[in-house]
């Protein structure tokens, strides 16, 4: 081994120094520079990973929300539906009931209508009977050319109406 020495040129005290100064570069290196910069590595990792588990959890709460909001708009869908239905159906009996007021009116102006023309149909009828009364008298006076008694004439000319 010492020939190894003296043929390489290796000094032990040399070598000694080295690794000593190396072992100094070493921890310097390690306090400063590795640690700092292991640590920046570890909270950088430490963000990547809450934001993966953040995006995540943004994930699940849009899915969720995703899921809700077509809840809800079913629901309003149900609800337009139910409305539309009460609509059509209130619609419908406004409908009926219109339809039956008017008819109920149409019939009772159609009976307002029958009276009326029955009474004007009587006064008529009596107005008529009156002339043709009146005429008959006045024919009679002329055919007899003797008149009996006014009242007796139209007492006579009534009851032969009647009959």
């Amino acid at each position: 081994m010492e020939e190894l020495v003296k043929t390489f040129h290796i000094d032990i005290k040399l070598i000694i120094a080295q690794i000593v100064n190396f072992s100094i570069v070493l921890a310097v290196l390690y306090k400063f520079a590795y640690g700092p910069i292991v640590k920046a590595l570890n909270s950088r990792t430490e963000k990547i990973e809450k934001g993966l588990k953040d995006a995540e959890a943004a994930k699940e709460k849009l899915l969720e929300m995703e899921q809700k909001e077509k809840e809800v708009l079913l629901g309003a869908q149900k609800e337009s539906q139910k409305i539309m239905l009460k609509a059509e159906e209130n619609a419908k009996k406004n409908k009926e009931e219109i339809m039956a007021e008017a008819e109920k009116k149409s019939e009772k102006i159609l009976a307002e209508a029958k009276n009326k023309i029955e009474k004007e149909k009587k006064k008529m009828v009596e107005e008529i009977k009156n002339e043709i009364s009146g005429l008959v008298i006045s024919a009679t006076e002329k055919v007899i050319a003797e008149k009996m008694d006014l009242e007796k004439d139209r007492e006579m000319i009534e009851k032969i109406i009647k009959n």
